[in-house]
């Protein structure tokens, strides 16, 4: 049987800080309010906070510096494409 790899996405910090206080929000103000939307809020965060500890658990851990070095080469590759000291134009 041949195993699948999964690629997990690295989520940001700011992702788990919104599932935590949309999950409280949902807690303590919605469900007490509507029982229906309050269940369907507070399982949506949940799944959210449960997102991010998988990304934060199994992401690879050299995703910044890939994305830095495809960044600085996308900035590199667009600053000579359209430098202003083109000998074209001097």
């Amino acid at each position: 049987m041949h195993h699948k790899e999964f690629n997990i996405a690295p989520l940001s910090g700011g992702y788990m800080i919104t599932s935590i206080v949309g999950f409280l929000i949902s807690a303590f103000y919605i469900l007490p309010n509507s029982k229906t939307w309050g269940f369907t809020f507070v399982l949506f965060f949940t799944l959210m906070f449960v997102a991010s500890l998988i990304s934060m658990t199994y992401a690879p851990s050299d995703w910044p510096l890939k994305m830095d070095m495809a960044e600085t080469r996308r900035v590199s590759e667009h600053a000579q494409k359209s430098s202003i000291f083109d000998k074209k134009r001097i």
